[in-house]
């Protein structure tokens, strides 16, 4: 199930601190990092599902939406702007980012190391399997 995390925030007057222990807000081992920015403006990340790979998306600057698309075509729309929330994606779910805001970066903690046979990267064969 999609679900929004939110992380600890202490305030500060010198500056906010947010921060991550994995095994309090994070529902999985986490095995790879990455993240993405200078996104140029009109395009789009991702478009795929993961057969196994659980991640949570975090937009540490800027925003972006991430598009989630049912198998029935419908989309759910999370906007990511603030740098204390999460969302956590189960494994065979397709989503895109888009609209991202100047200066965007978005930070993906994944349960899984990069292997491309865990991409799904056609909607139609996604839809076909899952069915």
């Amino acid at each position: 199930m999609i679900k929004r995390i939110e992380f600890p925030k202490i305030l500060d007057p010198r500056g906010n601190l947010t921060f991550l222990q994995h095994s309090q807000q994070i529902p999985f081992d986490i095995k790879r990092v990455f993240w993405t920015y200078d996104v140029p403006g009109g395009e789009q990340r991702g478009g795929h599902a993961y057969k196994e790979q659980e991640e949570v998306i975090i937009a540490l600057s800027g925003s972006f939406d991430v598009v989630i698309t049912q198998l029935d075509g419908s989309e759910q729309r999370f906007q990511l702007n603030r740098s204390y929330y999460g969302l956590y994606i189960p494994p065979l779910t397709w989503r895109h980012m888009e609209n991202f805001s100047t200066n965007a970066l978005s930070l993906h903690l994944s349960s899984r190391t990069f292997s491309e046979t865990d991409y799904v990267r056609d909607f139609m064969d996604f839809k076909a399997n899952a069915l």
